[in-house]
């Protein structure tokens, strides 16, 4: 798997945005990837040193318009913790 394929989007969130200052930033990942392929995927796209990989999956939730209902897809996001004194620029707006 390559590494754009790997990470989809970063997540923008309170809790994310607190995590960063604890650098650990937050990715939406492809269900498939395993923890070897977001820490490659990282280094390789934002040229930092990665120290450890959380994942975890996301279920959908159940989502009504009207009277039909339905469910929003699952996901599975990564918490990646970086080297201590390195940060990506890209979350912080630089």
């Amino acid at each position: 798997m390559e590494a754009r394929e790997v990470l989809k989007r970063p997540v923008i969130t309170e809790r994310a945005t607190a995590l960063m200052e604890e650098g650990k930033y937050t990715f939406e990942v492809h269900p498939a990837a395993t923890k070897v392929d977001i820490k490659n995927a990282v280094e390789e796209i934002f040229k930092v040193k990665v120290d450890r990989v959380v994942t975890l999956k996301v279920r959908g939730k159940q989502k009504r318009v009207g009277r039909s209902t339905g469910r929003t897809s699952d996901r599975k996001k990564a918490i990646v913790s970086i080297a201590k004194g390195q940060r990506i620029p890209f979350f912080e707006g630089a």
